[in-house]
């Protein structure tokens, strides 16, 4: 359920009250604060597609929340939901995950009103190079302007036609490849961007539940073993949120999707549930747990750790009373409405907020921008160094003690970080640094009394001082 059938309140509404409980505790100037709150430019635009013979006239969105840095950054969301007031809210949660994680960009968003399913792949393309060249005319994309990504609808397969069609309206641009992020290897992409979002879920998850003071204040044990885990969505960030935190230890008890969901108290196998849904295009009637009809019903089941990892608004007023999680994990983009965050926190629920917890997908489209304006492969220029070196270390070390290794014993130590080693050692320790730095304010302020209002602070905090360092604010 959706907030425009749950609540009335606005999505882009409900960010705004979050960002005020943060503001008011700063002590920026008011012109400043409504400069970071509001939408810097929208583009709504309406184009002519020639689908099964006839002209079909598409409409779709580009939202560039702030400027304070460039290039702005944020996912397409293919969607016969999309709106202009979720685009200008994803675009906003994007300036603030983007500050909070440390990543130089400004935040966007994109949208398409179509559901893809009811279009052929060679439909999907001339929407998508349309909707690009659209883009282009009004100067809504490009590798220092704004650098869109995939979305709930779109992937790799969509990204490499904008990147195409860029490239071929661009000219000599020899940055062309960085106008989006999220393609596939061979066009530019960058090892470890498919599993981003769900493995710095994982990442963040664990932080917490290693923090032996919070953890003492839910009345929890410290680790993830044993936590019972329950995931809506195994779509990309869910499948992989609930992959990595079962390996963690965790016991993923539970998955929901949008026609029912699965539950085995003693965990799910969760390889044997993706090549399950692989075959049969559904997670229901899977033989390793029993099928639930009602799955958003699970939101509801008892639990240790929730992570809503598919669409906004899915807890509300409506839902949030009946919780029964310890920890809320937004794997989704503002899964939480401000209503229902108020209901959770009475709850005494701690809520890893989205702007951090989901932030490893632009993390990560930060490192193959990186990559693509820098024109080299992570890890090209140093790997071999680093094998050859720990090769030599090895070898003395054997020869000094008269002992030997194992074949395998020595490749594990002279191993040279790869493309993707580099891309998850970065991705870990900035969701371990942002996360401390967001409990630290958390802890320094008494007036601060959760991890949003924290998470939101920092951001504005930064923002702030970036506007100030271009002169515009004293």
């Amino acid at each position: 359920m959706s907030v425009q059938f749950a609540e009335s309140l606005p999505f882009f509404e409900s960010v705004n009250i979050n960002f005020d409980k943060a503001a008011d505790l700063l002590n920026h100037p008011k012109g400043l604060i409504d400069q970071i709150r509001v939408c810097n430019s929208v583009y709504y635009m309406q184009f002519p597609v020639r689908i099964k013979g006839e002209i079909q006239v598409i409409s779709a969105f580009r939202c560039e929340h702030s400027h304070h840095k460039l290039p702005c950054k944020g996912g397409i969301r293919y969607s016969d939901m999309v709106n202009q007031d979720e685009v200008m809210a994803l675009a906003a949660l994007m300036t603030y995950k983007c500050a909070v994680v440390n990543v130089p960009f400004g935040g966007g968003k994109g949208g398409i009103k179509i559901n893809p399913k009811n279009y052929t792949v060679e439909e999907l393309e001339r929407i998508t190079r349309r909707y690009t060249v659209e883009l282009i005319h009004k100067n809504f994309i490009g590798p220092s302007v704004d650098v869109p990504a995939p979305d709930y609808g779109s992937g790799q397969r969509e990204m490499a036609w904008i990147a195409d069609t860029y490239r071929a309206f661009s000219g000599k641009e020899i940055d062309a490849l960085a106008c989006v992020t999220g393609k596939p290897i061979p066009q530019g992409g960058v090892h470890g961007r498919t599993a981003a979002t769900g493995r710095g879920l994982y990442f963040g998850v664990r932080e917490a539940v290693n923090d032996t003071e919070l953890m003492k204040k839910l009345g929890m044990t410290t680790g993830l073993s044993g936590k019972r885990v329950i995931v809506q969505g195994f779509g990309n960030v869910g499948y992989h949120a609930a992959k990595f935190l079962s390996e963690g230890g965790a016991t993923v008890i539970g998955i929901i999707e949008w026609d029912g969901a699965v539950h085995n108290p003693n965990g799910l196998d969760i390889a044997a549930l993706d090549e399950h849904r692989k075959q049969t295009g559904s997670i229901t009637n899977f033989a390793g747990g029993k099928t639930i009809e009602d799955g958003n019903s699970m939101l509801e089941w008892e639990c240790d750790i929730l992570a809503p990892c598919a669409l906004e608004s899915q807890i509300h007023k409506f839902n949030a009373p009946n919780l029964k999680c310890k920890i809320l994990a937004e794997g989704a983009n503002g899964p939480v409405t401000a209503t229902a965050e108020d209901i959770l926190l009475d709850k005494g629920i701690l809520i890893i907020p989205d702007m951090y917890l989901n932030a490893g997908g632009v993390v990560v489209s930060y490192f193959e921008w990186l990559k693509n304006i820098s024109h080299v492969r992570f890890g090209r220029m140093d790997k071999r160094f680093e094998e050859r070196s720990a090769s030599q270390l090895v070898s003395a070390v054997e020869r000094l003690t008269g002992k030997s290794l194992t074949a395998d014993e020595r490749l594990m130590l002279v191993r040279g970080a790869d493309e993707e080693d580099l891309v998850n050692s970065g991705l870990e320790d900035t969701m371990i640094s942002s996360y401390h730095e967001i409990m630290g304010i958390w802890k320094s302020n008494p007036k601060i009394n959760d991890m949003r209002v924290a998470a939101f602070v920092s951001a504005i905090d930064k923002i702030a001082v970036s506007y100030q360092q271009l002169g515009i604010f004293p």
